[in-house]
């Protein structure tokens, strides 16, 4: 990193220097537009730093480097956390610096202190390159068991992976959707879906997203889980209280429970709210995906009741 007289720094892309626009300086007003749409064609890292700061200019010129060795794959955006310190309070970010990685919209990683190259060159590394030899196919897979698992930040940092190779995965675009409904960030998995494209938005793994987000949602206004188990305990015909328990414990991850509840009503009263339990299965089977061993016992337990 450069530093004019007034200890400001100036970007290799202000200067002339080497790496062009792979490195660019943002404001707040700008940092829509530097980072978070730029972020969904490639990794683009904010090095957050100020004039005052000595191990900032320690690692300036290191993170600089690095990105310019990846060649286009990275970009590197600076910002001034003196003169624009929204973005950083907003971030929760305390020390200088800091780094943040942003995939796809979203921050996927970061670190702070100035490290050394090599650390610096396996961060971004880890970002673009990923395992040398694992096909995409193994890295979703292994971002679906994570995601089983309810270990949602590995999943959502898989899924980012891919997505920072390529961006328009459709597949890691759901993985990440859910990734964020199961870590109760509604908000931001609704912002993914919507940057989908328009003819994109029928794809089984955007459909999947879309159902478990709407599923989220549902359950966001249901009362205390707690006091359905009461009302049921009381009233075991009480179906709207078995229904709603059901989305809520879906919603928990307590998907088996959730089946169990739902298949219960169509086999008591199939036709109660217009057959709404068996149709809340199908939304959750969509959500769960069409080869997930519950979508699949769920599917032949209904039919068995269905068609007994």
């Amino acid at each position: 990193m450069l530093f004019n007289q007034a200890g400001q720094a100036t970007s290799a892309a202000a200067t002339g220097g080497a790496g062009g626009d792979l490195v660019t300086e943002t404001t707040t007003q700008t940092f829509m537009v530097d980072v978070i749409e730029e972020s969904r064609t490639r990794p683009v890292l904010v090095d957050f730093w100020a004039p005052w700061c000595g191990p900032c200019k320690t690692l300036g010129p290191i993170i600089e480097k690095s990105v310019a060795a990846t060649k286009g794959k990275v970009k590197l955006v600076k910002m001034n956390i003196d003169a624009h310190p929204a973005i950083a309070g907003k971030l929760g970010i305390q020390s200088i610096p800091t780094v943040y990685a942003f995939v796809n919209g979203q921050p996927v990683d970061g670190f702070m202190g100035a490290l050394p190259e090599g650390q610096v060159n396996a961060f971004i590394e880890r970002l673009v390159g990923g395992p040398a030899d694992a096909d995409v196919s193994e890295i979703l897979a292994a971002g679906e068991v994570a995601l089983s698992e309810g270990d949602v930040a590995a999943a959502g940092e898989i899924f980012a992976h891919v997505l920072a190779q390529e961006p328009d995965n459709l597949k890691a675009i759901g993985g990440l959707v859910r990734a964020q409904v199961q870590g109760e960030a509604l908000d931001e998995a609704r912002a993914i879906l919507e940057s989908v494209p328009a003819d994109k938005q029928g794809d089984a793994a955007i459909s999947a997203a879309r159902a478990a987000l709407e599923l989220a949602e549902q359950a966001a206004e249901l009362g205390d889980l707690v006091t359905l188990e009461a009302k049921l305990d009381l009233d075991p015909t009480d179906h709207q209280s078995r229904f709603d328990l059901a989305v809520g414990l879906n919603a928990k991850g307590r998907r088996e429970q959730a089946l169990i509840h739902l298949l219960d009503i169509v086999k008591r009263d199939r036709a109660w709210n217009e057959d709404g339990a068996r149709k809340q299965l199908l939304q959750l089977f969509e959500a769960w995906g069409p080869t997930d061993p519950l979508t699949l016992s769920g599917r032949k337990k209904l039919s068995a009741i269905l068609f007994a």
